[in-house]
């Protein structure tokens, strides 16, 4: 559930209509969540509420975005809200791992707020294991993608201009059954649950 800021202003609002929602998935390396603070520090973001939750573990620590004295004493949390209303960008940082158990609840969380919120679209930023990529995914670039249904119809076509890499499907039974192909994503969190939800 959504708690806004005091002080984010105009800005501190549950209404993100047209807004992207930018958020990490808490998977191996921690690759998502690196990316999630690279975006708020260099975007200059403003932290507009939190996300309270009982699916992940409770935590606090000093302002990850300290730039002066005034704000090296704000506390974090384990799940922040952040706003840029220029770019239309909302941004979703996660800092601690779920409590087991609690993917589902915590998806299901989830998207009741984007949809209360009236978020245009998720951008989920994930990573996986590495070393369990099938030969076809050896070759070229590691980085894939995943887009839903409806986003594959708005910007399918912009993905292939890139030439950027869908994630491919792997057999669901190696060596018994080939032609049953499912999407595998190992150390990938929550990344296929919210995905196929």
């Amino acid at each position: 559930m959504f708690v806004s800021c005091d002080h984010g202003g105009p800005s501190a609002t549950s209404d993100f209509k047209g807004f992207t929602l930018l958020m990490p998935a808490v998977s191996v390396g921690n690759v998502g969540q690196l990316a999630i603070d690279l975006v708020i520090s260099t975007l200059d973001m403003t932290k507009v509420g939190y996300f309270y939750t009982d699916c992940l573990v409770p935590m606090v620590g000093n302002n990850p975005y300290a730039t002066a004295e005034e704000n090296s004493v704000e506390l974090s949390i384990n799940a922040e809200v952040y706003s840029l209303p220029s770019k239309k960008l909302v941004v979703l940082q996660i800092r601690s791992p779920f409590i087991k158990n609690k993917y589902r609840p915590f998806c299901q969380t989830l998207l009741s707020w984007v949809k209360s919120s009236k978020c245009a679209r998720v951008v989920l930023l994930s990573s996986s294991h590495a070393y369990q990529r099938d030969d076809e995914q050896l070759l070229g670039t590691p980085l894939r993608y995943l887009l839903t249904p409806d986003l594959e119809n708005a910007v399918g076509g912009l993905m292939q201009e890139l030439n950027w890499k869908e994630m491919e499907k792997v057999a669901a039974y190696p060596g018994i059954n080939d032609t049953e192909k499912v999407l595998h994503i190992p150390g990938g969190g929550i990344t296929k649950r919210l995905f196929t939800e």
